[in-house]
């Protein structure tokens, strides 16, 4: 579908819009939520409007607050990882205008953060957004979240079917709904359409995974292939992680029923008042965990038995997102560059970024970008990329990365020069070396120690070990710069969140590991905790130490978690546990007292975090 102007589309509380199928464009664009947001905002910044009640009101436009006062941050939602050309250059311009750090922030959950940005300009950077089709609403809240998806949906050669329609109706049917603006807690969910679930569902507190069957109708005629899903609900990290279980092994999708089924579920958790009383254990996932998912079943089919089932309209036709990339996807060119010259940095390239689409002759290309972090002038450049190269299509990826689809093959090296430009050529997406962590105490409330920088850490000292080996190369680190896991610690094969260790009346800053966590190749398991501390200063070298050991230790193709599994927690902590002693505070020491990328002696400052206001 040709990509265009998407202005025409924009609607009012009483008539949204009629959903068409432009690129990039799932949420219905309101303008007077713009004019809303200025206006409560001037409220409250007039001392007119209490700050509990501002709170709620900006968390359901995506708005966040900061560690730092006076600044918040704004959390554009990307259904399924999709963006386009323009929303890219949105983000560019915004950032440049807003953004004091000049950068932008791709998150685990495939949203793009912006952040330290002054109350003042928040209304001016959210309606420049919209502009593009971009849109931040219930980006933030006790509502329905961004909603993930796999970013090779449609052009994976794996895949059942392609997830990403019914993703567009989700997400239509479940913005502004009455039924999720309160809700106890957030509500967080994915669709995954291969057998591969590059989505991760098993986190999640709702998430689909493609399903076929064939059903008999009973009036003579063959069986009719119908396409569903297997509906899980249940799962979460954090201070509780749960692995999501089956609520129903198969819903169907095109009738609608998958829309009805998580209404259902919306409805009974949200009057679980229960649940608002401690906020912080306030997940779908204690419910499941105390009373089981087979009364939660019970209680959703007593709920369908309601009046308000036959006052719903759960078609799918008109929400259900239909963009025919195939149409836009490049001609092949009339000329390219061959590649030249010392070719190892290129083929290394081709051999880790680059993957077969199911359609022959496309190829899909993961940019590697390094902690989630691009520059406006990365933005522009990647736009130009897609355009030029991708027929205007990518997908931001749960490993905080961007996926450029529908790449001819022999485009490649054209597409590996311009990344060049953009120091973005770097090999080996989701491999050791594509470190992943939440901001932390760069701008989070709740952020306990700098994961940010311990993230730069960690890769310098992965990048100085030289690895080459296949299975260390396999091994995933993450950290968080506190226990909620929004860098999913628990899944990665070493896994960190930010704690601290008292010494007297000074404190160091320190992680608390997991090993042996699995998220690949369509099971989830969570990592076992380590019953040690380690100074942040010192986790790169416990790092090297476990993986050198893995590699002289580990049994023939063994990958690093039955690794850790078999040698078990006291092998490993072993390794460390010289680096974890605390020492005394001096001259000498002072270095251990201070965090990665900060120049004053650590203390924990942590805020109230506003996910449970």
């Amino acid at each position: 579908m040709e990509q265009g102007s998407i202005s025409a589309q924009r609607g009012t509380l009483e008539d949204p819009e009629v959903l068409q199928n432009v690129p990039g464009h799932l949420i219905p664009i309101i303008e007077r939520e713009f004019d809303d947001f200025k206006t409560e905002a001037g409220k409250f910044l007039s001392g007119e409007t209490p700050e509990d009640e501002f709170i709620k009101f900006r968390l359901k436009q995506g708005v966040y607050g900061q560690r730092q006062p006076d600044v918040q941050m704004i959390r554009v939602k990307l259904p399924f990882g999709g963006i386009t050309p323009e929303q890219m250059e949105s983000f560019a311009n915004v950032i440049e205008k807003y953004v004091p750090l000049n950068k932008g922030h791709v998150t685990t959950r495939q949203n793009v953060q912006m952040h330290h940005i002054p109350l003042p300009e928040i209304e001016k950077a959210i309606r420049e957004l919209s502009e593009s089709g971009l849109s931040s609403r219930e980006g933030c809240g006790n509502t329905v979240r961004n909603v993930t998806g796999d970013p090779w949906a449609g052009v994976a050669k794996d895949e059942l079917f392609d997830m990403t329609p019914y993703v567009g109706a989700y997400v239509r049917y479940f913005v502004r709904h009455p039924t999720t603006q309160a809700m106890p807690r957030k509500i967080k969910t994915s669709f995954d359409g291969s057998p591969s679930d590059r989505a991760i569902s098993g986190i999640h507190d709702i998430a689909y995974r493609a399903r076929v069957k064939h059903i008999d109708r009973g009036d003579g005629s063959p069986p009719t292939q119908v396409r569903g899903a297997e509906m899980l609900v249940g799962g979460g990290t954090s201070i509780m992680a749960r692995v999501a279980p089956a609520l129903y092994d198969f819903v169907e999708l095109d009738n609608g029923d998958y829309l009805k089924f998580a209404e259902a579920v919306f409805r009974i958790f949200d009057r679980q008042e229960w649940l608002r009383v401690n906020r912080a254990r306030a997940r779908i996932k204690v419910f499941v965990d105390k009373y089981g998912i087979d009364e939660l079943r019970n209680q959703v089919e007593e709920e369908l038995k309601g009046d308000w089932v036959a006052e719903r309209d759960f078609s799918i036709e008109q929400r259900l997102f239909l963009d025919d990339e195939r149409s836009s996807a490049p001609a092949p060119p009339q000329s390219y560059a061959s590649p030249n010259g010392d070719l190892s940095e290129f083929d290394d390239f081709r051999e880790r970024n680059v993957a077969e689409q199911k359609q022959q002759g496309f190829v899909t290309v993961e940019v590697k970008i390094t902690r989630g972090d691009l520059t406006p002038e990365q933005f522009r450049g990647l736009a130009q990329i897609m355009r030029s190269h991708a027929g205007g299509y990518a997908r931001t990826t749960v490993q905080q990365n961007l996926l450029l689809r529908w790449v001819r093959e022999e485009s490649v090296y054209d597409v590996w020069q311009a990344l060049g430009e953009l120091g973005l050529t770097d090999a080996g997406p989701r491999e050791i070396s594509d470190v992943v962590s939440c901001p932390g105490t760069d701008s989070c409330k709740l952020g306990i120690t700098s994961s940010m920088g311990l993230n730069q850490a960690v890769q310098e000292r992965i990048e100085e070990m030289g690895i080459t080996d296949e299975l260390t190369r396999d091994i995933h680190i993450k950290m968080s710069g506190c226990p909620n896991g929004c860098s999913q610690h628990h899944v990665a094969d070493i896994g960190f969140y930010g704690a601290s260790i008292k010494v007297g009346e000074h404190t160091i800053p320190a992680y608390i590991p997991h090993v042996g966590g699995v998220y690949e190749g369509g099971s989830v398991k969570f990592g076992t905790r380590l019953k040690l501390r380690l100074p942040a200063k010192r986790v790169p070298e416990a790092i090297e130490r476990w993986i050198r050991h893995y590699e002289a230790s580990r049994e023939q193709g063994e990958a690093w978690a039955p690794f850790a599994e078999r040698v078990g927690t006291t092998e490993l902590e072993g390794l460390v546990k010289d680096l974890s002693m605390p020492v005394d505070f001096g001259l000498e020491t002072m270095n251990t007292f201070i965090d990665w990328n900060r120049d004053v002696p650590f203390e924990v400052i942590r805020g109230e975090g506003e996910c449970a206001v």
